[in-house]
């Protein structure tokens, strides 16, 4: 029994009843998503019935969970990485993810649109095989490869041996040391930023649908930041997986035009932002930002965050092309 919890109904009624006190702050609402998502492991292994994993593992999420910016609603993001290459090991960990990914979405946590699930055998696999995939990846270039490199940079173990997670990480860095033509494959796959500010600097609001009068909090002012900084991380070598905490360990990279505490503060009230909708109905719901619960001086703030966002993600692209 994982500390008294029998069923996913019982870890999804614990949920329920106590997430509205996370409901104001991201750090201490993505600690209480850590903590089901290892009541949901624990669970998981439990229901196998097969014993402990026979070998050392480790258990990981990416995406907002893995970058520690989970809203109140989210889906499901994770691979498994275990240590020995062994076709019943694979067999077992293969089982394990695919109660893993049952388990989050009887929990409450969707499953992933994209499959980037244990249940799915490319985000399954022994660490030599993880190692070359990754090297494939790498080698491809293409615009699917770097996107699963993307999502593999921002993963973050929760249960078992961190190790192999930052193991496999390094590779990417010691590959980009003698293949600089990677960063740009990465740079050019998040270069298109979702307009919404107009040429007379107005907010380019939905025009019409479910959605009319909101902006895409999501990807017109989330994505930017936390794909600029990613590519920074990448660059400079920066190992954790939190936009903020990769903010903080690159303050000495010196940007034109860009303040490092500004940057910091403006991503901060963006998931600030995603927090006041923790209401939404469903996960889609909280990427939009209706611009009538906004006062005149927060759309100004808002408008400010946009253009920084915008300028720290071009003067990123700009050092990277220059080789800098």
């Amino acid at each position: 029994m994982a500390n008294g919890f029998e069923s996913y109904d019982e870890i999804r009624q614990w949920k329920e009843e106590r997430i509205s006190q996370f409901h104001s702050n991201t750090l201490t609402l993505n600690a209480f998503h850590d903590s089901i998502m290892k009541e949901v492991f624990q669970l998981a292994v439990i229901r196998l019935n097969k014993g402990e994993p026979p070998c050392r593992y480790c258990w990981f999420i990416t995406g907002s969970g893995g970058r520690f910016e989970q809203g109140t609603i989210s889906d499901q993001d994770h691979g498994l990485v275990f240590e020995q290459d062994n076709k019943e090991y694979e067999k077992y960990f293969l089982a394990l993810g695919k109660e893993l990914a049952d388990g989050l979405d009887m929990v409450g946590y969707p499953y992933c649109n994209g499959n980037v699930m244990s249940s799915n055998p490319m985000w399954c696999k022994a660490l030599e095989e993880w190692k070359a995939q990754l090297f494939t990846w790498m080698e491809d270039g293409n615009l699917e490869s770097i996107r699963n490199l993307q999502i593999f940079y921002d993963a973050r173990c929760i249960a078992g041996n961190r190790k192999f997670v930052d193991t496999l990480r390094s590779s990417i860095f010691a590959y980009q040391k003698h293949h600089p033509q990677l960063l740009k494959r990465f740079m050019e796959s998040v270069m298109h930023i979702k307009k919404a500010i107009n040429p007379l600097g107005a907010l380019l609001v939905i025009d019409s649908g479910k959605h009319k009068g909101a902006i895409d909090l999501k990807y017109s002012a989330y994505i930017p930041y936390v794909n600029a900084i990613r590519l920074l991380s990448i660059k400079e070598k920066v190992s954790v997986t939190s936009t903020l905490e990769r903010i903080d360990a690159l303050m000495h990279i010196k940007l034109n035009d860009c303040d490092w505490p500004i940057i910091r503060n403006h991503f901060m009230i963006l998931l600030n932002l995603r927090l006041s909708l923790s209401k939404a109905a469903s996960y889609e719901e909280t990427h939009y930002l209706s611009m009538q619960n906004l006062t005149k001086q927060e759309k100004k703030e808002f408008k400010r965050i946009l253009k920084d966002g915008r300028k720290l993600h071009l003067n990123v692209c700009r050092l990277i092309e220059k080789g800098g």
